[in-house]
């Protein structure tokens, strides 16, 4: 009996520590890919990074942090992360909702009463931008702003939004009507700013703070900040936006860079620290140093689909300056708690049930815990979903895939 029982311990250990190193072939295989990726692209440069639980396996940097300068890219580049800081404040409702301070179902205007009685739209004139809308029929939930079904989206991905705000991805619509009501459909919108205000108001601190007391500060993202530090400036990555045929470089301000410190974008980071994040999944809410930030069971809750029968649709684009339509999976993927997750195995690919998400500037990770596996490739221009943007980003997962061992 004994004997069985060990045989079933190392059975159930050899099932969970998998591919946990890339083959000396795969190192090589990505230095040239990614390397021609950015020589042979309007890419200035970029850097990619895999680990597994453990720690950093591959980690290179290509191409140049700003084509005024040609300064060389170098691996401790810091980033505009933009919307890979939804997952960051995705976690901080979740550390809230583990200890029963905040309730998955609870409609948001227990926490935020502004947000009561909201309207949706039932129609709207996108010649003249009038528009009539209707009491919702329900209230939104926690749960669906950390699924994006809560109605609210983004002005670059929504026609209507655009109209009444202009194409700006800071403005916000939550004082306007919801694009459909609460849980009927998944829409990529500013759901996790809101989330950002919940931790603020349950919590009673600046939303960094909490980030930086509970996450940041135990996972030592040392580089991870709303406000870049003036001595951290020539580090950072200065964003470029092309057409398709010119590359514009937008010069980084002098002294401290500044974001707004909202739930659903503004963090800067690199892909090391980035890389700790990853870690925390990876090893079930323990960091590098032993600390448990949150439960395996809360770990295993955020990652699996909690939208039912709905799936992640593609988002059109009201700029293509901005973004091209968006994201890859669309139509069979789902959305956990802060996630998208993917519910398809691919040639060469993650594997169904990884985690993932993007910034608008070309910034992307995933979270593959079957395969103990996550990866981050860090890029620095618009429009978000490039073609040339997601082909080194497939070719880049491919390659990890390939040579896994």
């Amino acid at each position: 009996m004994r004997t069985t029982g060990i045989l079933a311990l190392l059975l159930a250990f050899a099932t969970t520590v998998q591919a946990q190193n890339l083959s000396m072939t795969g190192r090589y295989e990505l230095d040239r890919y990614l390397s021609e990726a950015v020589s042979e692209s309007p890419i200035p440069g970029l850097v990619a990074l895999v680990t597994n639980g453990d720690r950093v396996i591959y980690h290179s940097a290509f191409g140049l942090m700003g084509t005024a300068g040609s300064k060389a890219m170098t691996r401790d580049a810091i980033f505009q992360i933009a919307s890979m800081t939804k997952p960051v404040t995705s976690l901080a409702v979740m550390m809230l909702v583990e200890e029963g301070r905040v309730g998955l179902d609870d409609p948001i205007e227990n926490y935020l009463p502004e947000l009561a009685n909201r309207e949706v739209f039932s129609e709207f004139d996108l010649e003249t931008g009038d528009y009539r809308s209707r009491p919702a029929e329900r209230s939104i939930t926690v749960r669906q702003l950390l699924t994006h079904t809560s109605g609210l989206g983004y002005t670059f991905d929504s026609p209507e939004l655009a109209k009444a705000l202009g194409v700006n991805p800071q403005a916000t619509a939550t004082t306007l009507p919801l694009l459909h009501e609460p849980g009927e459909k998944w829409t990529y919108g500013e759901s996790t700013r809101v989330l950002g205000r919940l931790v603020e108001a349950v919590t009673g601190q600046e939303l960094f703070a909490f980030m930086q007391e509970r996450i940041l500060g135990p996972l030592q993202m040392h580089d991870t900040d709303f406000d870049i530090p003036a001595e951290k400036n020539a580090r950072t990555v200065t964003v470029h936006r092309t057409d398709g045929t010119t590359l514009v470089e937008q010069p980084n301000p002098a002294g401290v860079i500044s974001s707004p410190h909202n739930g659903d974008g503004g963090l800067a980071s690199t892909a090391d620290d980035y890389s700790h994040f990853i870690r925390l999944f990876l090893n079930g809410g323990v960091t590098d140093s032993g600390q448990r930030l949150i439960s395996a069971d809360t770990v295993d809750n955020i990652d699996r689909n909690h939208m039912g029968n709905l799936t992640v649709r593609q988002m059109p684009t009201t700029s293509r300056l901005i973004s091209e339509p968006f994201p890859l999976g669309a139509g069979v993927d789902t959305f956990g708690l802060g996630f998208q997750i993917t519910e398809q195995q691919l040639p060469y690919s993650r594997s169904p049930g990884s985690m993932a998400w993007a910034g608008i500037f070309n910034t992307e990770f995933w979270i593959d815990r079957e395969k103990n596996i996550g990866a981050v490739l860090m890029m620095q221009y618009l429009p978000f979903y490039d073609a040339r943007a997601v082909e080194v980003l497939q070719g880049f997962e491919h390659r990890i895939y390939q040579n896994l061992e």
